[in-house]
């Protein structure tokens, strides 16, 4: 990286992004000091994210084309959690003068490769020195009807699920304990799948409240009854939990439904929808949304407390 220089990474990274078409909403985008961007209708929905060496991703657990697709991944979810569609996103990457400059590039070409996915451009960014390896992402997005939000929930609403939940807890249970299989799992972990086709359907079926599972079911539905002020029961015996978590499950000791009510990072999509409304393909019925009990907004795991792990905590 000290070899390369900052305008020298900047200049390799532009080649790379241009080499995704923009659209033609993109005016300017790298190599000024702003991106422009033309917005005709609808709402703009915007969302940062941060990764930290260390603290969000290993080098030794996945390489850099992986942790740009998660980088990515995880931002593009925010605004599929919205009902939206991201469109546009800017990257801002500090490292050590030491790091391979290839590492640095190789992150840029698979962060661009998952957002060609769908369809969004990289327009801008920045780059510095850092001791150790910091992504900042701020991603914006349409939302052609009004976006979702976690408020929404209704006593009577039925909470719904989209996508994979729990595969990249086991992929990280598995790294974390030096192996390297089942390979689907530590697979998911390195690179997820979010469903991002599912949160503007949701938006047009009438979902009442939606978020990203990023941090984990439990405690991301805890998010949901804690800003629409109720109380939310997920009933266990309606979550997938696949052979490959049995597994790790098996061989670790730990009850396989601990990935999937504990686990973040797959990047599936939890909401709320009316009593009887009819579910968008996808979606699987896990639980129902109730009036709060006298200590306010909960959630519960089949009536009761849930004393497991329920989610990531940053601090």
């Amino acid at each position: 990286m000290a070899d390369l220089g900052e305008f020298g990474l900047i200049d390799h990274v532009a080649r790379i992004v241009q080499q995704v078409a923009p659209g033609e909403d993109v005016l300017v985008g790298p190599g000024d000091d702003a991106a422009v961007l033309r917005v005709r209708k609808g709402h703009v929905v915007v969302s940062t994210d941060l990764m930290v060496e260390g603290r969000h991703f290993r080098k030794d657990w996945a390489d850099p084309v992986d942790v740009g697709h998660r980088a990515a991944a995880q931002n593009l979810s925010d605004i599929n959690a919205m009902g939206g569609r991201a469109t546009w996103l800017t990257v801002g990457f500090a490292a050590p003068p030491t790091l391979p400059a290839r590492w640095a590039t190789d992150f840029v070409r698979g962060f661009a490769e998952e957002c060609a996915s769908v369809g969004a451009g990289v327009v801008g960014g920045d780059v510095t020195s850092a001791d150790k390896i910091t992504i900042a992402v701020t991603v914006l997005g349409r939302c052609t009807v009004s976006p979702v939000l976690r408020s929404g929930a209704q006593p009577g609403d039925v909470v719904a699920l989209c996508g994979r939940q729990g595969w990249a807890a086991g992929g990280l249970a598995v790294l974390g304990r030096g192996f390297r299989s089942p390979r689907v799992l530590v697979d998911a972990y390195r690179r997820p799948q979010p469903p991002y086709d599912a949160g503007q359907v949701a938006a047009e079926a009438g979902a009442t409240s939606m978020i990203d599972v990023s941090d984990g079911l439990l405690a991301d539905a805890a998010h949901v009854a804690d800003a629409s002020g109720v109380a939310i029961d997920i009933a266990s015996a309606t979550l997938e939990v696949p052979e490959p978590l049995v597994a790790v499950g098996s061989a670790t000791g730990a009850d396989p439904l601990t990935f999937v009510l504990g686990g973040g990072d797959d990047h599936s999509l939890l909401a709320t929808f009316p009593a009887g409304a009819a579910l968008p393909e996808g979606w699987v019925r896990i639980g129902v949304v109730t009036d709060p009990g006298p200590d306010g907004p909960a959630v519960t795991v089949d009536g009761t407390s849930y004393d497991g792990p329920t989610g990531w905590t940053h601090f």
